[in-house]
């Protein structure tokens, strides 16, 4: 099998945009959440997200990007970064040998609030003729692929919060197999919409700390109430390992494990004890050939929810047989919310930032320990720590769940 490693670095975030504003950010533990500003929130019971601070103008020409939703401008930015971050043209991109595998847990949603009023207020004949293409979640992929002239394999994950790690995992498989030099991966979404933020807060999903938006994330504390929103994207590049050393390529990490698992549980609620997640990152251990001790680090799902966070750290425990066995655990969600389809992107780049750096992020937040939560993790400040290998895990709604190993080079 191809070694796989990680060239290039795209995060488009609520706390920085580009590997190098973004690593900063989280080394200082900056609060990407805020009021929201992209619509009006005043009839809804939570006005607080994660939002990106970009203008698409300067990346996509403005006829295009009227015909592309939001979570497509985002998709298409962070490919410009991770290609711009190592070292690649579009002339050395273009063709057979490179592909594209990225997803959006939900696709355009702001595309379908927009259109939906059209068809009510106007009628049906009066909605766009790009509605559909703007709408649906594989047109990151498609608009990457397009955009670049890229040939080879192209496909796209929506699995909710696991998404983007999903599309990771997928992108390291079709490299290993030998059937593409190059993939452009990982996840995007916009979702700091009236129907997103809506549907979340009447499931009561969501934080309503709108009086302090900067301390609403808080991942594994006692006072947890609720999830953040949060729109962005992050797309890596993966190379293989001969083709990126020929070059002369920067490389940040290997990707040497991956694997999913399904709950089999309930529409939300992960499976009691964290049984689905020990699978995942038990199997993903086992395709990295590792042992739970050589772990240094785990970049953790850490919602900020009741359950995610409770059943997220017996699993972890039950992995590697007790709490003082668990290496450094960190959110990296307390800084930029829950980027959803993104987020398994976004926290991968995240981990593999650890790996580079040396430098541990941590969980901003950690104002108040639950003692059921009684893991390392990382509070407030960022730690500099040399690691070998990093876990970053990712959960989703349906129980489908997702797990990738890096390895530093």
């Amino acid at each position: 099998m191809k070694r796989v490693v990680v060239t290039g670095l795209g995060p488009v975030t609520p706390i920085g945009v580009g590997a190098e504003a973004f690593l900063k950010a989280q080394q200082e533990a900056k609060n990407g959440i805020r009021h929201i500003s992209l619509f009006d929130a005043s009839d809804l019971s939570v006005k607080i997200a994660g939002e990106v601070d970009i203008d698409v103008s300067n990346h996509i020409e403005r006829k295009e990007a009227k015909r592309l939703d939001r979570y497509v401008h985002l998709a298409l930015i962070g490919a410009e970064l991770a290609l711009e971050d190592a070292g690649l043209s579009p002339e050395d991109i273009a063709g057979e040998h490179t592909g594209t595998c990225i997803g959006s847990g939900i696709g355009g949603l702001g595309t379908w609030e927009e259109q939906a009023k059209q068809r009510f207020d106007r009628g049906a004949m009066r909605m766009s003729p790009f509605f559909i293409p703007m709408l649906i979640a594989n047109m990151a992929s498609g608009h990457v692929a397009m955009r670049y002239g890229l040939l080879g394999p192209s496909s796209t994950v929506v699995t909710a919060c696991a998404t983007g790690s999903g599309a990771i995992g997928d992108a390291f498989r079709i490299i290993q197999r030998g059937e593409a030099d190059i993939m452009l991966t990982g996840g995007s979404e916009a979702c700091v919409t009236p129907m997103g933020i809506g549907g979340f807060a009447v499931m009561k999903a969501l934080s309503t700390r709108n009086d302090s938006p900067e301390t609403a994330s808080r991942p594994f504390t006692a006072s947890r109430d609720g999830f953040v929103a949060g729109e962005g994207a992050g797309i890596l590049v993966l190379e293989e390992y001969e083709h990126a050393k020929k070059r002369g390529a920067p490389i940040y990490a290997e990707v040497v494990g991956y694997a999913t698992s399904a709950d089999a549980h309930h529409i939300t609620a992960p499976a009691p004890g964290g049984t689905g997640a020990i699978r995942c990152i038990n199997w993903a251990l086992k395709s990295a050939g590792l042992n739970a001790e050589q772990l240094g680090y785990i970049n953790a799902h850490g919602t900020s929810t009741p359950a995610n966070d409770l059943n997220e750290t017996l699993a972890f425990k039950a992995v590697f047989g007790s709490a003082d066995k668990v290496p450094p655990v960190s959110s990296t969600k307390s800084m930029t919310g829950h980027t959803l389809g993104a987020a398994g992107g976004i926290e991968a780049i995240a981990s593999v930032q650890a790996l580079a750096s040396g430098v541990l992020p941590p969980t901003r937040n950690y104002l108040d320990p639950d003692p059921e939560l009684d893991l390392d993790y990382i509070p407030n400040e960022a730690r500099e720590q040399v690691v070998d290998y990093v876990l970053s895990t990712n959960f989703a709604f349906g129980g489908q769940n997702a797990a990738l190993v890096f390895k530093r080079v």
